[in-house]
């Protein structure tokens, strides 16, 4: 299990964003897809508050729960660069 973890909604611009930040950075990571639904998407509300897609959650920096395609990729950039 990594410690980066993102919700994804196959097909989502804003999700492929995200991942092809994760793959430049060569950054392993786990994928949980979340249902097209927003109204069952549980999981992801519990971790970010929200239902929107994408969402990571890092472990070994303290993120929780960070939402927002462009927040993230320059959080990875910060971070991981």
């Amino acid at each position: 299990m990594s410690a980066i973890t993102l919700y994804d909604l196959p097909g989502c611009p804003f999700c492929m964003k995200v991942r092809r930040k994760l793959d430049e950075l060569d950054l392993e990571y786990d994928v949980v897809e979340v249902p097209r639904v927003h109204a069952e998407r549980t999981e992801v509300k519990e971790v970010s508050g929200q239902t929107g897609v994408p969402v990571i959650v890092d472990e070994d920096h303290g993120v929780d729960g960070m939402p927002e395609s462009s927040d993230i990729v320059d959080y990875l950039e910060e971070t991981y660069q």
